[in-house]
């Protein structure tokens, strides 16, 4: 009898560890948006429409099966690389200012997750 109380213990256990996780990998929408305007990304880009430069689906479509998609979108967003316009324009992409690590995160995973 003591057993099968253990053992749907740790199974409750278990259950809530995943999904505990499951929620603590998720990112929130709403607060990486937010940054994107504070941070005015949304000034060139829209979510799902060419705006000044690609919409950020399409960024995250382009990046979609590649290995270091989180890599390549964070040295775009913190390294102020040059972006050229289809008018032929070139600029350095803005930076962003925040230097909170988990808003960073937050941010490049919603924008990853644009393009599924």
């Amino acid at each position: 009898m003591k057993f099968r109380t253990f053992a749907a213990s740790l199974s409750g256990l278990c259950a809530a560890g995943l999904f505990l996780s499951a929620d603590a990998l998720a990112f929130d929408a709403d607060t990486a948006q937010a940054l994107a305007k504070k941070e005015g990304c949304t000034k060139c880009h829209a979510v799902d429409k060419k705006k000044e430069a690609k919409s950020l689906t399409e960024i995250s479509k382009s990046l979609k099966g590649k290995s270091d998609a989180e890599a390549k979108l964070l040295h775009h967003l913190t390294s102020a690389e040059m972006v050229k316009f289809e008018d032929g324009k070139e600029e350095e992409h803005k930076v962003l200012k925040t230097k909170d690590k988990a808003e960073i995160k937050n941010l490049t995973d919603w924008i990853l997750s644009l393009g599924k």
